[in-house]
């Protein structure tokens, strides 16, 4: 199940995100399923991650920010170029504390 956000919510997100350096990259290999494993551990522990898309193709890289946002029932936050930013609260330890 994917998380959903408010316009307000989501204005929050990309601005704590903005300093955020890129945990993941998306490389020739495309989303395999060790990479959408890599994610769903970074989002438990960090709630809130970057990842680089490395492919060249506009509807290629759409294809796969979907699939990931898909595969770890994340929210989409931002996406600039080749960057994508993801959220999904924690089970276990949630730290962000999201607007109304």
């Amino acid at each position: 199940m994917s998380t959903v956000l408010t316009p307000a919510q989501t204005r929050f997100l990309r601005g704590m995100a903005h300093g955020l350096r890129a945990m993941l990259q998306v490389g020739g290999k495309g989303v395999t399923d060790n990479l959408v494993a890599e994610l769903d551990l970074a989002l438990e522990h960090h709630e809130l991650v970057k990842v680089k898309v490395a492919a060249a193709e506009r509807e290629e890289r759409d294809a796969m920010i979907a699939r990931l946002a898909d595969a770890t029932g994340a929210a989409l936050v931002q996406r600039i170029g080749h960057t994508a930013v993801f959220y999904r609260p924690s089970r276990d330890h949630r730290e962000i504390v999201l607007p109304r």
